[in-house]
């Protein structure tokens, strides 16, 4: 439970800088006259939405385990994040399509006005304050292990690497005279394609999880060394995990002697259980089968 305030903390810091921005943005790039910060403001605006399914998703995720969801409802914050993916996808497609229109237009003839002052002033404080949040969210989520929280964070980050794009195109367009108007449609273009590469990056992360994908190769050899450090184990095989929510799901294999009794079978199994929840946290969900040793 205190978890989920942490992340709800977090999450409303987030959410008052985006509100924040969004309007100071919008304001900026209408009356500055600036493509690449109207996309910038519609960048925040999807930042904001993604602060409100955080929200909700996480509220569902913590519930305890019950009759329909004997493993809990970690999965609910997998579902954010993939969800968190498809936003930023969707607002970079529109970014791209407005930007490529605009240099079509230039290119065709078409004078592009200059963006105002106000539109550079909207971008730098934009990378400033989203940089900051960025930062404070990526400690948190690490310190939560949370993955809606972490998928925010790099949605902040994104938010502030795309305002140094725009605010290089708004500078270029302001400083360099008519002819380079078109820097700022070119630099909503980059935000774009940046954008992209983000929410595809969260997208295969989310949905490989959905879809019960193993962990990393590394984190398998590390538990198969933690349970083969117990005395008496030999041979950890038939590993099997995945992910739910913010923690992991772990089944194997051990070999025993075929002499031993069920009671000291029973407790090597819990030890190497007890190993693994020790390093990876108490809510790992580990099951030990046991196996005897070939005659």
């Amino acid at each position: 439970m205190e978890r989920n305030k942490e992340i709800y903390r977090v999450t409303m810091v987030g959410g008052a800088v985006n509100v924040l921005l969004l309007l100071f943005k919008f304001v900026a790039g209408i009356m500055g006259h600036s493509a690449a910060m109207v996309a910038d403001a519609v960048h925040s605006l999807s930042d904001f939405v993604t602060d409100i399914i955080v929200l909700v998703f996480i509220r569902i995720s913590g519930k305890p385990e019950d009759k329909s969801h004997d493993y809990g409802h970690g999965k609910y914050e997998t579902l954010a994040m993939t969800l968190i993916g498809i936003a930023l996808l969707a607002v970079a497609v529109g970014i791209l399509y407005h930007g490529v229109m605009k240099i079509a237009a230039w290119l065709n003839g078409e004078e592009i006005a200059a963006p105002g002052l106000l539109a550079l002033w909207a971008a730098l404080l934009s990378v400033v304050l989203k940089e900051g949040v960025y930062h404070y969210s990526m400690v948190k989520a690490r310190q939560l292990q949370s993955q809606a929280v972490e998928a925010n964070a790099w949605h902040h980050r994104s938010d502030a690497l795309s305002s140094i794009g725009t605010a290089v195109g708004i500078g270029g367009a302001i400083f360099l005279g008519q002819r380079w108007t078109v820097l700022d449609p070119v630099a909503s273009v980059i935000v774009g394609l940046f954008i992209v590469k983000v929410s595809i990056d969260l997208l295969r992360r989310g949905i490989g999880d959905l879809m019960e994908q193993s962990l990393p190769d590394d984190v398998e050899a590390e538990i198969l060394r933690i349970a083969a450090s117990v005395p008496g184990i030999a041979q950890p095989h038939d590993l099997r995990t995945r992910r739910i929510g913010n923690h992991y799901a772990i089944e194997l294999h051990i070999l025993m002697p075929g002499n031993v009794s069920l009671t000291e079978a029973h407790d090597k199994a819990s030890d190497v259980e007890n190993l693994i929840k020790k390093h990876y946290g108490e809510n790992t969900h580990v099951v030990v089968h046991v196996e005897p040793l070939p005659s």
